[in-house]
């Protein structure tokens, strides 16, 4: 029997700050509603570990979850993949096989990266949400399966649809209810804490005695930018709780480049606006042409110099015709 004291599968995703708490009530209500839910966000935030705590306080929480990853699935096998395939349908095909939507048969379907699927697939998908409906390769029968669909993307699926990439119908089936997971930026008071929690984990796996951050060093991962987000700092922690020479780890422990944000944030802070004022504008290409400069062309190495993230630097991109 459900009831929203299950709720509590969301204590997993750490954190209390406003932007998380504000997400994570939309999502407990979310959640006992067996509906189709789009999370949201960038590369790092946390959107399996969400569609994970909402199928495990849903009414299907004892029923299959199927996780698919969008953007690794073989084009010339992923119709196939998807709804399975009759003997014979194809080359190779020696034996009738269920796709990912049979086997996901009254549980869950996470369709992760959602804005990777090709458009051949997308109106197939779009019949399958709607009314439970599907076709195996090769068959000429259809099926009626009950699935419920999360789906996750770190894309700006509207400028997608704009672009003629994403099918309109199949955004707004997909979203019936949205979840935007905030950026570790955003979330900033939550930093210490998620550190603590993760070296924790590292101390654990690696059998040692859990290390502590120094209030400088927490001070310096707050002013970070982290254009990996929660994965970033993840990973930091187990760099320096496998490297750190003592039980605390001092700011000079930290990784070069979050000490090198640092100086960088103290040179900018003791910048004087000129009297004349400035051109904003020709302030942001001029920084735009020398991150690029600086990384020979990488614009995801460009984005992280400029503390932005890789949608939000090639907005700007577009937005100077650069």
């Amino acid at each position: 029997m459900f009831s929203n004291s299950d709720n509590n599968h969301f204590t997993n995703i750490i954190g209390h700050s406003p932007d998380l708490e504000s997400v994570i009530r939309t999502a407990q209500i979310a959640a006992a509603a067996d509906v189709t839910i789009l999370i949201e966000g960038e590369t790092g935030t946390g959107k399996e570990l969400m569609a994970q705590a909402l199928q495990k306080s849903s009414r299907r929480v004892d029923k299959p979850f199927v996780i698919i990853n969008c953007a690794a699935l073989p084009t010339e096998l992923i119709e196939s993949l998807f709804f399975g395939h009759e003997k014979g349908a194809f080359t190779g095909a020696d034996e009738r096989k269920d796709g990912y939507v049979q086997k996901a048969a009254g549980g869950t379907l996470f369709l992760d990266e959602i804005g990777e699927l090709p458009l051949s697939l997308q109106a197939k998908l779009l019949r399958f949400v709607e009314n439970g409906e599907c076709q195996r390769l090769g068959s000429h029968k259809t099926e009626i399966i009950d699935v419920r669909i999360l789906a996750a993307t770190h894309r700006n699926l509207l400028q997608m649809v704009a672009d003629g990439s994403f099918r309109q119908d199949l955004f707004y089936r997909l979203s019936v209810v949205c979840i935007r997971l905030p950026n570790l930026k955003q979330r900033r008071k939550d930093i210490p804490e998620l550190a603590s929690h993760f070296l924790k984990e590292a101390a654990k796996r690696n059998h040692a005695t859990a290390c502590t951050f120094s209030k400088d060093a927490i001070n310096q991962l707050k002013h970070y930018p982290w254009p990996g987000n929660i994965r970033e700092l993840k990973n930091i922690c187990e760099h320096v709780s496998a490297l750190s020479p003592g039980e605390t780890i001092e700011k000079d422990n930290l990784p070069l480049n979050i000490n090198e944000n640092s100086r960088t944030q103290t040179r900018l802070e003791g910048y004087t606006l000129p009297e004349q004022g400035i051109n904003m504008e020709s302030l942001e290409i001029d920084l735009i042409k020398q991150a690029l400069n600086h990384t020979n062309g990488n614009k995801s190495k460009a984005a992280k110099l400029l503390g932005l993230s890789r949608d939000a630097f090639l907005y700007r991109l577009k937005k100077h015709d650069l």
